[in-house]
């Protein structure tokens, strides 16, 4: 009927309502984003590296420089 009252609107307290859920979105977001970086790109990266120094030889890359040519002034 027409005196039926209808519910109010929340309007206060909106703004603060939504920015606590994006907040907490964005922080979850951005742990998943550092965790995916950590374990699919920093993780292997110090592996590959790590590899790759293991059985490296300054001194032996260095006589294959200098055969190939690439230090000129050096006989």
């Amino acid at each position: 009927m027409a005196s039926e009252v209808l519910a109010k609107h929340l309007m206060r307290g909106l703004l603060a309502r939504c920015l606590r859920i994006h907040v907490v979105e964005a922080f979850l977001v951005s742990l998943g984003v550092a965790a995916l970086y950590k374990f699919g790109v920093a993780e292997p990266r110090k592996k590959a590296y790590a590899d790759f120094y293991k059985n490296y030889s300054p001194e032996k890359d260095f006589e294959e420089m200098k055969k190939v040519g690439i230090f000129r002034g050096i006989t």
